[in-house]
């Protein structure tokens, strides 16, 4: 056993469709079991889904004896979904082949497989391959994409017997086959797989790319007698730093890339695939501590529409409705579909409903969604900028409320933070308890951006900036990059503004004020920026404003500009044709076509239009955020 903990632990301690008819009747028997850190419901039988509760908690346990010191337990609660028969779980397969399958989510994960299996599909190797990754993510953030899917591979193959015999690295016959079958990738081109690549998303492509990543995990694990297993954490320790992956992987394995596909060539041509065995030091026996117990109808309802609500399946609703015919007060059936009406854009009709869910209940989710609906006051109204006193006293309570049903959820505290945001209050505060979550989630980009976004606000650029620069990395995804470069850059723009101003300012003759009174001298806090402003062209008209919205179509792009009342549309080409500057952090982190997340000061240089038959007040030509408290003119 020495032996497996050595090489596992050094390695992952190291890791710092169409509408759907509705098939649940009430001749079905729902049960649910709930283990030590799963709910699982189902339509099989008792036993059947107590075996699988044991099987999850057992891969969970292994993993918690193994690596104590990882990351190995997810924030958000695991459901699972046991079906009696390949028939009743077909309406909830994303495709006909599909064995099992796990959704990860914000709120709650998923996971679905059917007691009744066909041929060699084992559905437990789709799911303890999803949650590898739930771990790997947990623990070190943003690891290149061949190195996620190669160990998930990996761990793809856990067994374990007796309760104590655990087995590791087993042979993946389809990887091996073509393996032999197909030319290797050259290994430039497999590192430089991402999200977007056909090798990521291409039927024979796919395959190889996931064939080769999981045998070049194999080798590092177990090829050599494990010794490149150091090498590995040498590896993640330089790319969370964010160092270019060559000169990471030639510092780490002390070799090129080159070399180490002649010694992956070397090791696939051998055709020999150790496997790693072991037995722990006690039985991994949890199935005892369960406790079963029937649920109704309209549970069952309510929780196949909330999983197709979070697969982004289209009758979800049809679920939803049926539940609440059934129990008009089924929490789970009216959180749910409060959920659907706000991606529907009915905020309203989803505030009322979370409110209701929310009412006296003991479930976290219903406190934070009340909470968040609250907080999206920009979907049919308008957009964010501040919260009445009343509001922001209500999303508090809510919050604080859920925190303490639910301590380990990221998104609570980071709703919270937004809170204290918008309204100013607790930064400090909202500052250490995101800190505090990110020593417990290292992963989670969201809580990092709104920490970069508190420390702007306090005027700490240079911590801002740091963590700006982490979430801009290369190994982040796409859009995480893009929305960190976008707030660098308009950080970058306003110390350079800054800076001109500055130069300009040390030029003038200094001017003397004698004040000969005791009546104190007003600074105006605009005045530097209005220098910075650019300047208007003959033919335009420079107004202040609030940016509420960006309609995009095929003729180009509206701004919606609220002020002096009205709301005034303002046309462009499209984006590139406007002169877009930030002067200010609240700009946020996106500039995009929709409703706008947050409510943004604006300083606006337009053409106005004087067809009175046109649909829109005028061409814009350039758009400044300013600070909200900016006024355009002076005060006298």
């Amino acid at each position: 056993m020495k032996r497996i903990v050595l090489v596992l632990a050094t390695l992952l301690l190291l890791i710092s469709s169409g509408p759907l008819s509705l098939r649940v009747s009430a001749k079905d028997n729902w049960l649910s079991v709930r283990s030590k850190n799963f709910l699982l419901i189902g339509n099989a039988n008792e036993k059947q889904i107590r075996q699988v509760g044991t099987r999850l908690e057992q891969f969970r346990e292994v993993f918690a004896q193994l690596f104590p010191t990882a990351v190995h337990s997810s924030p958000v609660p695991t459901t699972v979904i046991v079906f009696k028969s390949d028939d009743s779980y077909r309406p909830f397969k994303p495709n006909p082949n599909t064995a099992g399958y796990f959704q990860a989510g914000q709120d709650v994960n998923y996971i679905t497989l059917t007691s009744e299996v066909h041929g060699e599909q084992d559905p437990f190797k789709v799911i303890f391959h999803e949650y590898t990754h739930l771990l790997i993510n947990n623990t070190t953030p943003n690891v290149p994409l061949w190195f996620n899917e190669g160990l998930a591979e990996y761990y793809s193959t856990f067994s374990i017997t007796d309760d104590t015999k655990v087995a590791l690295g087993s042979p993946i016959s389809s990887h091996v086959f073509l393996l032999r079958e197909t030319k290797m990738l050259p290994l430039r081109t497999l590192f430089n797989v991402d999200e977007k690549s056909p090798y990521y998303n291409e039927g024979e492509k796919q395959s190889v790319f996931y064939a080769e990543s999981w045998a070049l995990m194999h080798y590092l694990i177990l090829g050599k007698d494990s010794q490149r297993v150091p090498q590995i954490g040498n590896f993640l320790k330089l790319i969370a730093a964010n160092v270019p992956l060559e000169d990471a992987f030639k510092q780490a394995f002390a070799m090129s890339f080159e070399s180490m596909e002649s010694e992956l060539h070397a090791y696939i041509e051998h055709d020999r695939y150790p496997v790693l065995t072991g037995r722990l030091e006690s039985k991994v026996v949890v199935e005892s501590d369960m406790q079963a117990a029937p649920i109704s109808e309209a549970a069952a309802l309510s929780y196949l529409g909330d999983l197709l609500l979070h697969t982004h399946r289209g009758d979800s609703e049809t679920y939803f409705k049926k539940a609440l015919l059934l129990d008009p007060n089924e929490p789970l059936a009216n959180a749910s579909l409060a959920m659907l009406l706000l991606r529907q854009g009915k905020v309203s009709e989803a505030r009322k409903q979370w409110e209701k869910a929310a009412a006296n209940s003991p479930n976290y989710l219903m406190h934070y969604y009340y909470a968040y609906s609250l907080s999206r006051q920009g979907e049919d109204e308008e957009s964010v900028s501040t919260f009445t006193p009343e509001t922001a006293s209500i999303m508090r309570a809510e919050l604080k409320k859920a925190i303490e049903l639910k301590p380990d959820f990221a998104e609570s505290y980071t709703l919270l933070a937004f809170v204290n945001l918008v309204t100013g209050t607790n930064i400090d505060e909202s500052i250490g308890m995101l800190k505090g979550v990110l020593d417990a989630s290292p992963g989670k980009n969201d809580v990092t951006f709104m920490l970069a976004k508190l420390e702007l606000h306090r005027g700490d650029v240079k911590s801002a900036r740091s963590l700006l620069e982490q979430l801009s990395g290369i190994y982040n995804d796409a859009e995480t990059r893009q929305r960190a470069q976008m707030l660098l850059d308009q950080l970058k723009a306003r110390e350079e503004q800054v800076a001109r101003l500055l130069e300009s300012n040390a030029t003038r003759s200094p001017v003397v004020i004698e004040q000969t009174t005791d009546v104190p001298v007003k600074i105006d806090p605009s005045s530097y920026l209005r220098e910075a402003l650019r300047k208007p062209g003959a033919d335009e008209t420079q107004v202040q404003g609030v940016l509420e919205r960006i309609d995009c179509d095929a003729k180009g792009v509206v701004f919606n500009v609220r002020m002096a009342g009205r709301v005034l549309k303002l046309r462009a080409p499209n984006f590139d044709s406007v002169a877009l500057t930030s002067l200010s952090p609240d700009a946020g982190g996106e500039i995009s076509c929709g409703q706008r997340k947050q409510e943004s000061s604006v300083v606006f240089c337009f053409v106005a239009n004087t067809d009175t038959r046109a649909k829109v007040d005028g061409t814009l030509r350039s758009i400044e955020f300013v600070p909200r408290d900016f006024q355009l003119k002076a005060v006298p």
